[in-house]
């Protein structure tokens, strides 16, 4: 389309998309595929910060509907339908935001679209695990309902998320079943206590005494994890003592003081795995010791400070050196990989489909709405007497050629002619 004609010419069915339905799905993200996990971490949105953000989001850019935020340890991303604000609008603003500066090379690290049928593509990609840092990672689906829980608990739903996200838990509910792409375990927690026992051995790490500090999701799954390696010494901090204790009771281990790990008082830690939010360098300093310090930070921002690591007998894991040469099941989600595109490929179709009979259905009732107001306006103009009956009959002449030329160019401006054409033919006006 030369966009310096005066008289643009679509497609009809495009036309009247461009017309009446001009809510597209877009999203914003960053990963672990454009950026480091210090890259990362400027962008985080905190459970405690969505609401507020969602809020300044809404009113600085009206025409945005349905929002959806999701926030995991290797991405950030927010799924968002608008009219007129584009992706790089929203981009712009969350880097000002957040970072308070701007320059090309943070802009490069976001992956941004403003087309319905790439975004909703790229969520299913990304709830199936194909885009996880860990190959087939299951939790990304845990986070996905979490997060569209907090779009429906804050009224930000819209038509085109909804259908898109039930494509999304349609396509994984396939992928569990007819696929191998589940079989093992992958996350992140699991790693990260497989860590503790490639370190000191099977046997000599069962009595390891290790810190767990938070009480989110990623704690919740190293105690479920546990049971795989049966580690017995187990200490537990949190800022909100009471969610501390409620897991204390729950997997039977020792409480540890909060203002301790605030002083950096780790006493004879062998292990301290931290995932608190927003807690960036939470740990700065640990004593001094002959024996092996084994750190793992699987918070974002991080909770420890990599200068630790230049520390005698300290061992160093972040999320990404976490998932380095860990996965047990690789070969196997590898193989299923193909499986996986042909089942998102097809529920992708399906949502496709959707999207164009929605599309239509819309554009035929606001069309129709818009082609009867010119008819009258036609009747006027011809000097006779705006007869509904005759309108009506008129309209649904017109509405009937426009569909059967959706797939043939007509002008924007020919639609005059042919509602001129339709009238003569009825009523020779």
């Amino acid at each position: 389309m030369n966009c310096q004609k005066p008289c643009s010419v679509y497609k009809t069915a495009d036309l009247l998309t461009k017309l009446f339905m001009d809510k597209t799905l877009k999203f914003i993200g960053i990963s672990h595929k454009t950026a480091t996990v210090t890259q990362r971490e400027m962008f985080h949105i905190s459970e405690l910060e969505k609401e507020t953000l969602s809020d300044m989001i809404h009113n600085t850019f009206s025409d945005i509907s349905g929002l959806f935020i999701l926030a995991t340890c290797n991405r950030t991303e927010i799924y968002f339908e608008s009219t007129l604000t584009s992706s790089a609008k929203l981009r712009d603003f969350i880097i000002i935001h957040k970072v308070k500066d701007y320059s090309k090379s943070i802009v490069n690290y976001f992956k941004c679209s403003d087309s319905t049928e790439e975004t909703a593509r790229h969520l299913m990609d990304v709830a199936s695990g194909l885009e996880s840092m860990v190959l087939g990672d299951a939790e990304i689906v845990h986070q996905i309902k979490k997060a569209h829980q907090f779009s429906i608990a804050n009224k930000m739903q819209g038509s085109l998320l909804e259908r898109t996200l039930q494509s999304v838990f349609k396509s994984h509910k396939r992928i569990s079943n007819e696929t191998h792409f589940r079989d093992g375990t992958t996350s992140v927690a699991y790693k990260s206590l497989k860590v503790i026992r490639d370190i000191y051995g099977k046997t000599n790490s069962k009595d390891k005494k290790i810190l767990f500090i938070g009480a989110g999701d990623i704690v919740k799954q190293l105690f479920k994890y546990n049971s795989k390696f049966n580690y017995s010494n187990i200490y537990i901090s949190n800022r909100t003592v009471e969610k501390a204790e409620l897991l204390s009771k729950a997997f039977n281990c020792t409480l540890y003081d909060w203002n301790k790990v605030l002083e950096n008082d780790f006493q004879d830690f062998d292990v301290i795995i931290s995932a608190a939010s927003n807690c960036h360098h939470l740990i700065k300093s640990v004593q001094p010791s002959t024996n092996k310090l084994v750190l793992i930070d699987l918070a974002i921002p991080s909770n420890i400070d990599k200068s630790l690591t230049e520390g005698q007998n300290v061992v160093f894991y972040d999320l990404d050196l976490i998932s380095i040469d860990l996965e047990e099941t690789k070969e196997k989600r590898l193989a299923a990989i193909d499986e996986v595109d042909i089942i998102i490929t097809d529920e992708f179709n399906q949502f496709k489909k959707w999207l164009e009979d929605a599309t239509l259905r819309d554009n035929l009732i606001k069309s129709k709405q818009s082609i009867n107001q010119k008819v009258r306006q036609y009747f006027i103009e011809n000097n006779e007497e705006p007869d509904d009956q005759k309108i009506q009959d008129v309209t649904n002449k017109v509405m009937r050629k426009l569909m059967s030329k959706t797939n043939t160019k007509v002008s924007i401006y020919k639609i005059d002619n042919i509602i001129a054409q339709q009238a003569h033919l009825l009523y020779e006006i």
